[in-house]
């Protein structure tokens, strides 16, 4: 296989992978077990893509955040019942948590495991806990009703779930973050998850120009393959694209049972056929 069709192999991998609830990491530390390590650069590269593509899909949301803040007097429209200012100073606290238990984490010298075998267990026990989940936010929402707002516990919860899954490949932090969410007190399933994909757009960015910052004083962008770069962003952008707006329709009139079902199956499959200690 050419380097470049692997390139637009995870490209489209990182596409589909990264904002549906099955964990985008885990994949691609399995798939590049096959199609060869890429440097850092790729990597923050593919996931810029699919950044951009959440922001495209919310982009007529972020303005109406930006303006709640720019243009105070008025009174725009409530998102989720719930006024876009005190919306928006809960995205800005979720993000927040996320960046101070981030920053703890890094200044404790974690490094991110690249061995198969925890991803597995990750993927068969994230499917399970999404089953439990499901069920326990579904009782929740029957005794509670629909609720859309998105309350500071939520914020916060919402929040410290993105540090577990960052510190924990093969979680899924769309995952993690949708169902905190739910369990919380946000009982309507879009709702949640247009709150999780809202906060993961500032997480990923930071995430990013904290990586992009490191490779560029390493000098690793020197010897790198723009064009194959460019294939792999601009692959990962349009499924991303793709993805998000499929599970938006998805998530309308279906549970997450499916990816919980796909998650432990793919576990067990990795768990039954490589060979141990990989």
């Amino acid at each position: 296989m050419t380097d470049l069709l692997a390139a637009l192999l995870l490209g489209l991998i990182e596409g589909i992978t990264e904002f549906l609830p099955i964990s985008s990491t885990g994949h691609l530390l399995i798939a590049q077990h096959w199609l060869g390590h890429r440097s850092d650069l790729f990597n923050i590269a593919i996931q810029a893509g699919a950044i951009l593509a959440v922001v495209l899909i919310y982009r007529e949301r972020l303005v109406q955040l930006a303006m709640a803040f720019l243009r105070p007097g008025t009174a725009p429209e409530a998102v989720h019942g719930q006024p876009p200012r005190d919306y928006a100073w809960k995205l800005l606290a979720s993000f927040g948590v996320t960046a101070v238990l981030g920053l703890l984490v890094k200044a404790l010298g974690w490094e991110l495991p690249t061995e198969i075998t925890p991803i597995a267990w990750a993927l068969i026990l994230g499917g399970a806990w999404m089953i439990v989940a499901e069920q326990l936010a579904a009782r929740r929402a029957a005794k509670l009703g629909e609720r859309s707002a998105i309350s500071w516990t939520t914020a916060i919860l919402v929040g410290v779930a993105q540090v577990v899954a960052g510190v924990f490949p093969g979680t899924s932090r769309s995952g993690a973050t949708i169902f905190v969410a739910l369990l919380a007190g946000t009982t309507n399933r879009a709702a949640a998850t247009e709150f999780a994909f809202l906060v993961g757009i500032p997480t990923m960015f930071a995430a990013t120009g904290y990586e992009l910052i490191d490779v560029l004083q390493a000098g690793e962008a020197a010897n790198e393959d723009w064009g194959m770069l460019a294939v792999a962003f601009t692959a990962s952008a349009i499924t991303a694209f793709v993805a998000v707006k499929w599970l938006l329709r998805y998530i309308q009139s279906h549970r997450f049972t499916a990816f919980a079902v796909y998650r432990a199956v793919l576990g067990a499959a990795l768990l039954l056929w490589l060979p141990a200690g990989i």
